[in-house]
């Protein structure tokens, strides 16, 4: 078996990249056949359960109120609301269910109902994920006491290209959640966007982040920045070579993340519409084990399910089996 480090080097995670392109990809398919079924992926759904009016000004989210994109801001969905479309998306096929309220942080008035909300879907069988901002260990606690099974909480780039992204909310504060949640005994998910602009080095600080975590995010999204016209980023790049990543680097990214953090679920997330079925198959063999099925990530656009399921049928790919959902460990004190 993989030995699971938390000590790697920049140095070292910097000469993964550089690893000729098929070296590379021998080498996450290893570490990833040692730990995981290489022919099944788990289905997750994704459904934004309050919309629009974020204060924080992410430069690549639509959702944010500096954002000039034609998102409306809504309150968040009746519980009954969530429950049906989660009985849809299980009727469909998906394992995960994951859900994203567009908030700094949720307020204690939500609470009451985000609480009944992840008890109703957990009930379905399903494996619940929610990220609603920054959360405090009280809200934490309320959110593992509910069950909930992982919380998402991404810390997007590098710590030095973070800050040329957003500037409402720190690194650390991020960092600070993501302690909350592990404490709490919820499962991490945390992961970051690539094709902002960044460089290779930055996508090198971004997966040194998450690798040298006292313990690995259980699930690590790999979005590729999908552009939207109005907010910042979306504008900055929509004209330059840097507004789509190339599908190589992003292969080597997700190649990274699999090596670095061998029992994690390394999640192809947003962007996916855009990638050729080609693309998508490399990011299966360099270890990505989880997608985001239906035709919307919250305001993006996603493949749907019927391209999904040709591409599975062409590649020979699987559902992931059912089990119960993974509970984390309660830590006593934060680490």
């Amino acid at each position: 078996m993989t030995q699971i480090r938390t000590d790697w080097t920049r140095d070292e995670i910097a000469a993964l990249f550089d690893l000729p392109f098929t070296e590379l990809l021998f080498r996450a398919a290893e570490v990833h056949r040692a730990h995981h079924k290489p022919d099944e992926v788990q289905l997750c759904t994704l459904l934004s359960i309050k919309t629009g009016g974020c204060p924080e000004d992410c430069g690549y989210c639509s959702q944010s109120v500096k954002a000039d994109s034609g998102v409306e801001a809504s309150k968040l969905m009746d519980v009954r609301e969530v429950l049906q479309s989660a009985a849809r998306a299980k009727n469909a096929g998906s394992q995960r269910f994951c859900m994203g309220a567009a908030w700094r942080n949720p307020k204690e008035r939500d609470m009451p109902a985000i609480v009944e909300i992840v008890k109703g879907v957990r009930a379905m069988g399903l494996e619940t994920c929610m990220t609603l901002g920054m959360l405090s260990p009280k809200q934490a606690d309320m959110l593992a006491e509910a069950g909930l099974d992982y919380y998402n909480h991404n810390i997007d780039s590098s710590p030095e290209y973070y800050e040329r992204v957003i500037t409402t909310r720190t690194m650390q504060d991020r960092l600070d959640t993501l302690e909350n949640v592990r404490s709490a005994g919820i499962n991490v998910c945390s992961g970051g966007i690539v094709g902002m602009g960044e460089t290779r080095e930055d996508r090198v600080g971004f997966i040194h982040t998450l690798s040298t975590l006292p313990q690995h995010p259980e699930s690590v999204p790999v979005n590729a920045l999908v552009p939207v016209k109005g907010t910042v980023l979306g504008d900055l790049l929509a004209d330059t070579p840097l507004a789509k990543i190339d599908d190589i680097e992003f292969v080597r990214t997700v190649a990274a993340a699999r090596i670095t953090m061998p029992l994690s679920m390394v999640r192809l997330s947003a962007g996916r519409e855009s990638m050729s079925e080609a693309a998508q198959a490399l990011c299966f063999m360099a270890g990505a084990n989880s997608i985001f099925t239906g035709d919307k990530l919250l305001t993006a656009p996603n493949s749907g399910d019927d391209a999904d399921a040709a591409l599975f049928a062409r590649l020979g790919l699987k559902p992931l089996e059912g089990e119960e959902p993974m509970r984390a460990c309660k830590i006593a004190e934060p680490v």
